[in-house]
């Protein structure tokens, strides 16, 4: 694996060179990527027949098959991500504080890329160019290892993305891509060249990549996503809000996977709740069927469990969900706030869908994935979550001594950014 340890060393050197790149520069690399996808549309078609094809024949089916589709839809989705990306503010170099600790010594906080990103992730190869252009406009050099039933989608894409920006002032070793199991475990050891992983993934995939590399991890394992019907639910909205939060897209971690109903529902409001998800061929689990109630169908499929309190769904949530994103349905502002307060979990809603939880609906112009994790960054991932921030100090022949002998005094002055 000398090749790959080449690469990050390449990747590193990269990195260093997109630090100080301008905006303009980072921009006019994204808006030739978006027009080359669109012009190697048939490049990128061809190889995801393939991946479909040969998948097919491996017994992939249902939502991980219609996830791993390449096509028009997802091309224009993916462009149009691009675009909106384009237009949001660069997130590196922004002042977050600025002290004056004494006459003529100044102190800042300011953004700076992470570095080199490691990201493994699922078959879905637009996840592979919302990844990498995060990375791009975020100015970090990034390593990509999607599922193997998408790798002749992956290879297109990020030669596509590679040349492109390339060919606009990017530094050659800025992306790369990986293509097997082996890669991905040498990858976990190179701690000098690497400078955060974020897997995506089941739990279990997570906890493999927390328990066996050294390199700091960002990620989140399962989206068990719950929506509560409180008892000050209103009916129509808790039709139409829960449906979707089930049905919009099966297959993804911001899908409702257990609904809660306060008990005082159950006769009057469950019933329209059932009937709507059975009209959409959802697949019924109540709690007297239920023994893992810590659970991801990803399909058309849901549990539902009564409740007798709202701080019962709390603890329920709290208990057996995965800190990913959990809704209330009510028009009660208080038990709302209540609830949102206390569930412990990266994003919370009212009376709208889970589906929501994602950083292209944020406005983060996408994501690379959800962190349910409390350091650095929580929710949706987007281009804030890509940077960490460095300290500098203006000065002008300071030293420490004199404050140390009291001849100077600090003033720690916050100052207005």
């Amino acid at each position: 694996m000398s090749d790959l340890i080449s690469k990050a060393q390449l990747s590193k050197q990269a990195s260093f060179t997109m630090a100080l790149m301008d905006t303009d520069t980072k921009n006019a690399a994204l808006d030739a990527i978006a027009s080359a996808l669109t012009n190697n549309s048939d490049r990128i078609f061809e190889a995801n027949r393939i991946d479909l094809e040969r998948s097919e024949k491996e017994g992939l089916t249902g939502p991980l098959f219609k996830r791993l589709r390449f096509d028009e839809s997802k091309l224009k989705d993916v462009t149009d991500g691009i675009r909106s990306l384009i237009g949001l503010e660069d997130p590196v170099g922004h002042v977050k504080l600025h002290t004056t600790l004494d006459d003529g010594l100044e102190l800042y906080r300011v953004t700076c890329p992470i570095g080199v990103i490691g990201v493994i992730f699922e078959s879905r190869p637009d996840a592979l160019v919302q990844i990498a252009t995060l990375c791009l406009k975020s100015g970090n050099a990034v390593f990509l290892k999607g599922g193997r039933e998408a790798l002749e989608t992956n290879k297109v894409l990020s030669e596509i993305i590679n040349e492109a920006s390339v060919a606009k002032g990017l530094p050659q070793g800025w992306i790369n891509l990986l293509e097997s199991r082996e890669e991905v475990n040498t990858m976990l050891g190179l701690t000098d060249y690497i400078d955060l992983l974020i897997p995506r993934g089941s739990n279990e995939f997570v906890q493999y990549i927390m328990n066996n590399t050294n390199i700091p991890v960002m990620g989140h394992a399962d989206g068990v996503c719950h929506t509560y019907i409180d008892e000050f639910a209103d009916g129509d909205k808790a039709v139409k809000v829960t449906v979707d939060a089930k049905t919009q897209y099966v297959s993804v971690c911001n899908a409702t996977e257990t609904i809660l109903v306060d008990k005082r529902r159950k006769d009057d409001l469950l019933p329209r709740i059932v009937k709507a998800l059975e009209e959409k061929n959802v697949k019924i689990h109540y709690e007297d069927e239920v023994n893992e109630w810590h659970h991801e169908y990803l399909d058309y499929e849901v549990s539902i469990k009564i409740t007798n309190s709202i701080d019962e769904a709390v603890d329920h949530i709290n208990k057996y969900g995965s800190g990913h994103t959990d809704a209330i349905i009510t028009e009660d502002k208080e038990r709302a706030e209540y609830f949102m307060n206390k569930v412990d979990s990266g994003s919370v809603m009212l009376n709208c869908s889970t589906r929501f939880a994602d950083g292209f609906r944020y406005g983060f112009g996408a994501e690379v994935g959800v962190s349910t994790s409390k350091l650095h960054a929580r929710g949706p991932v987007g281009l804030e979550g890509l940077v960490s921030y460095k300290y500098k100090i203006y000065g002008n022949g300071d030293i420490v001594g004199d404050f140390a002998s009291g001849a100077r005094k600090f003033k720690h002055i916050r100052r207005d950014i």
